[in-house]
């Protein structure tokens, strides 16, 4: 009976307002009605349709696209599992669907089912050990996950209560940090206004019992996707601009966000510009607004983002990132409605196009949501539009690139007992070095998959020296991952101290040891 009446009262809502946002947008043709409807209510367009897709979408030069899942209405944001299960909130259906990992390699979901359902309008998720934390737009919740099985136990546990969902950006966005921290980006009630509520506009973060709740950033309009720069640590978010200042005003953004800063929203939009709406920063001696890294078209809509792992992608992607432009709903022709591919060089960050296609001429087959990348390598894109998850898969081979690796195979027994090792408590090590294997995801590689790259009898082969070596400087299409020296030497010591090792680590290796 609640949603029933909340549907109701968005419904009344809409028939106020969608006139409104015709008049001032000039919105008047009904592919672009239908895009308003999907904007505020979440009402489908299109479904996927497989010729579309391979005749009209384009991907660059060594990619092939897929439609991996075509029947998923209303998809937004993704998740993959330590086991490769990928799970896909749907806010307008109040769940989190699991899609089981293609173990048969026929290029679909080998299941699907409602894992979590009742829930007050999901989008952010992520897992840390064996919790599962889902953002709804009113709270942050903790559930119990199984990645092995792929199911929950118990109910959820309120993490984050008291969030305000009202106005127009009501979803939650969450991701957990290397420092072990839920960060936590809620948007703007508003187009343009002053927020009574001080935490919404802003990126906060806590710890993951959600306590110590802090500030990290404010003056973001809505930020619905952000992820670190894996080379440097760094942390980027997405920005969508505000409306109802033309076709081509304000630029949406990609904001590089440091602890303390302050992004403009609602005094400033693009380069520090000042809003005509607002006047002058009642704050201004106290602050001063931070320019964006990067700028994208005005009304694009950039929403998830995600750094890319190119250990096997070409050479160009080192230092990218894919975003999804979810595209222009109040422009008086369509803007956006694509996947870019964000690329860091010395002249600062170059956008190119990578998935294109879904805007044909002012009719739209598809509004892009969230990417991620799989344990395969291959990129996901979910379109909210179209009810459809995509795969997006680079054959290295057609580029002559050979992106087979094996660790050494030779003894490279460590010659002396290094030094560090002689003050080490080894069973605290090798705890700390089995959660960096569960953070990092390792399993992808050597467990799962008709052949995964297994560790068997790796202390037989490699000693510390060895493995940390493997570690600082990975063969391809190994990950480099951001570790310090005390992780590679807690990740070594998981690998190779045989006395920890326990029946539920001998999943790791082909043979009990």
């Amino acid at each position: 009976m609640r949603k029933l009446l909340i549907g109701l009262v968005l419904l009344m809502l809409s028939i106020v307002t969608i006139p409104v946002f015709l008049l001032a947008s000039g919105i008047t043709d009904s592919s672009s009605l239908r895009i308003l409807a999907s904007s505020m209510l979440g009402i489908a367009g299109p479904a996927a349709n497989s010729d579309v897709m391979r005749q009209e979408y384009n991907v660059p030069e060594g990619f092939t696209l897929e439609l991996y899942d075509a029947n998923l209405p209303r998809a937004r944001f993704l998740l993959f599992t330590p086991a490769g299960d990928l799970l896909v909130s749907r806010p307008h259906s109040g769940d989190i669907v699991l899609l089981g990992r293609d173990a048969n390699e026929d290029g679909k979901p080998d299941t699907r089912k409602t894992l979590i359902e009742g829930l007050e309008r999901p989008l952010g998720m992520d897992i840390s050990g064996k919790w599962l934390y889902i953002a709804e737009s009113n709270r942050v919740s903790r559930i119990r996950f199984d990645s092995d099985t792929g199911t929950v136990e118990g109910v959820l546990q309120p993490v984050v209560e008291g969030l305000t969902d009202n106005g127009n950006h009501w979803s939650k966005t969450i991701r957990i940090g290397e420092d072990q921290k839920l960060y936590l980006a809620q948007g703007s009630t508003c187009n343009i206004c002053e927020e009574e509520d001080s935490k919404r506009a802003t990126l906060m973060r806590f710890q993951l019992d959600g306590s110590q709740p802090e500030i990290v950033a404010t003056g973001l309009r809505n930020s619905v996707g952000f992820d670190w720069a894996p080379w440097n640590g760094a942390l980027y978010a997405t920005e969508n601009g505000r409306d109802l200042l033309g076709d081509d005003l304000p630029p949406c953004e990609l904001n590089q966000i440091e602890a303390g800063n302050f992004y403009g929203w609602p005094y400033f939009y693009g380069d520090n510009i000042p809003d005509p709406d607002m006047g002058a920063d009642p704050l201004a001696s106290d602050r001063d607004p931070v320019a964006p890294a990067h700028n994208f078209r005005a009304h694009n809509a950039p929403l998830g983002m995600t750094f890319l792992d190119a250990n096997t992608l070409p050479k160009s992607y080192e230092r990218a990132a894919l975003a999804a432009l979810h595209g222009s709903w109040n422009r008086s022709s369509p803007d956006g409605y694509k996947v870019v591919s964000l690329h860091w060089g010395e002249d600062g960050i170059e956008e190119r196009d990578f998935l294109t296609g879904f805007d044909r001429s002012g009719v739209i087959s598809g509004r892009p949501v969230d990417v991620a990348q799989g344990p395969d390598g291959a990129i996901y894109v979910s379109d909210d539009y179209a009810g459809a998850i995509y795969r997006v898969r680079y054959d290295a081979t057609d580029n002559n690139t050979d992106v087979a690796f094996e660790l050494p195979t030779v003894n490279r027994l460590d010659a002396q007992v290094p030094e560090w090792l002689a003050t080490a408590n080894m069973e605290t090590m090798a705890g700390q070095g089995r959660a960096l294997y569960q953070r990092y995801q390792c399993e992808g590689c050597h467990e799962l998959g008709e052949n995964p790259k297994r560790l068997d009898n790796l202390h037989e082969r490699l000693g510390y020296a060895a493995v940390i070596e493997v570690l600082t400087a990975p063969p391809s299409p190994m990950p480099l991952f951001p570790l310090t020296q005390s992780e590679q030497r807690e990740l070594a010591v998981f690998l190779l101290w045989q006395p920890h090792l326990s029946p539920d680590d001998e999943h790791l290796f082909s043979v009990p040891l």
